[in-house]
């Protein structure tokens, strides 16, 4: 799988292409060993970077701070 940094608003994220169109963001700068999110086409299109960009601040503006994982409401 080929990987890279991608680094959004002061955190980083590692950026793995599982399939084409498909990938997994682990956070890691996050306070949660290997947590993170996988976004994908349907088509096996490719996600542009700025896409990938405005996914992490998504994921980021819905964690929780306390517990370092997504909101529950």
């Amino acid at each position: 799988m080929r990987t890279w940094p991608l680094d959004v608003d002061g955190h980083r994220f590692e950026v793995g292409e599982r399939a084409p169109g498909t990938y997994d963001l682990t956070w890691v700068t996050g306070p949660n060993d290997g947590y993170g999110f996988t976004i994908g086409t349907n088509d096996g299109s490719p996600v542009p970077p700025e896409s990938l960009e405005s996914a992490a601040r998504d994921f980021l503006r819905d964690v929780d701070p306390e517990t370092g994982y997504l909101r529950e409401d």
